[in-house]
């Protein structure tokens, strides 16, 4: 079942894309490059943009596929439209960016709460849908600890920051795409040893086929980029995995990368205003943590080849999956 997922949502993603491509490329849907990239970056301005169509399109079918054949799989519709509601968020704020001819987006404040909202209806469903000894116990190992009604608002935390992580490690050909199918290929396996519903492990597989058929037309030169449409949702997707298969803590481990670019972010921010206050704003300019964030432009200023960066970072996180299946038990 995860085999012939896989192959449904990349044969679907590969056949699609390329119209979707060609698509994009015609209406004029160019990606604008932020004045805070390296230089570098600057060849990949006004390359297509909102190519997490083709990740949404690509999983979509395939799981409203299956629901109707199967039937009684209703929760995978949800855990869908917690998937399509992300890419909504995406979408909007990519429009915005081409409509603008500028990096301005939705504000960050505005994006921020339509991800509470929707991610905060998905997780009221969670408890509607809740099983007593089992929804709200987050499983380590052949341990396991119920935190209550502590969860919910965790949870929600969990789908909200993975998907503004996966967004901020959106930024290289390749980058998101890879990372992102290798942790849902990881989850999909995951879920599938833990005996969680039926349809997850597919779910993972189908995501996974969807960034394995986006990464066909990202990898560098990139044709497309997946934007904020792709970025959000599939973080969005994978949390909602992780939390409706109880492998909540094996997705934290898995999601090394994504973790570590948001946090580059969050201490970057941080040193620098400290810095700021205490020593002025031109030695906090001069002295930053990193050389830029995300991490994945931290190496890109040490002159590390892009597609170098982008294999190592794939490689970082295929090992931190091998090495939490390797001490889990299942």
């Amino acid at each position: 079942e995860i085999a012939a997922a896989f192959a449904a949502s990349m044969a679907v993603g590969l056949l699609l894309g390329r119209p979707i491509v060609l698509w994009l490329t015609k209406i004029g849907v160019k990606q604008t490059v932020s004045a805070d990239a390296p230089a570098s970056h600057a060849a990949k301005q006004g390359t297509p943009t909102m190519g997490g169509i083709v990740i949404i399109v690509a999983l979509a079918i395939p799981i409203i596929g299956a629901a109707m054949i199967k039937g009684n799989q209703s929760r995978s519709l949800i855990l869908l439209g917690l998937t399509i509601a992300f890419a909504g968020i995406g979408f909007w704020d990519d429009y915005l960016i081409v409509r603008r001819g500028k990096n301005l987006g939705l504000k960050a404040r505005q994006k921020l709460a339509l991800q509470l909202v929707f991610g905060a209806i998905f997780m009221a469903w969670v408890h509607w849908d809740a099983m007593p000894g089992r929804t709200t116990v987050l499983m380590i190992g052949s341990g396991q600890i119920d935190l209550g009604w502590l969860y919910y608002p965790l949870a929600l935390l969990l789908i909200v920051g993975m998907s503004n992580a996966v967004n901020f490690t959106d930024g290289l050909d390749g980058l998101a795409s890879g990372v992102s199918g290798l942790i849902a290929l990881a989850l999909a396996i995951s879920c599938f040893a833990m005996g969680s519903y039926g349809w997850l492990h597919t779910f993972g597989a189908a995501i996974a086929g969807a960034c394995a058929a986006f990464l066909w037309f990202n990898w560098r030169p990139a044709e497309v980029f997946m934007g904020d449409t792709g970025s959000l949702a599939l973080g969005a997707a994978l949390s909602g995995i992780a939390i409706l298969g109880k492998v909540e803590v094996l997705f934290l481990l898995f999601a090394v990368i994504p973790i570590a670019e948001m946090v580059s972010v969050l201490l970057q921010v941080s040193v620098f205003q400290m810095r700021k206050r205490s020593r002025g704003i031109e030695y906090a300019r001069a002295n930053r943590l990193f050389r830029r964030t995300p991490l994945h432009h931290h190496f890109e200023e040490l002159d590390m080849p892009e597609t170098r960066i982008v294999g190592r970072f794939c490689l970082a996180t295929a090992g931190s999956i091998a090495l939490a299946m390797a001490i889990w038990r299942f």
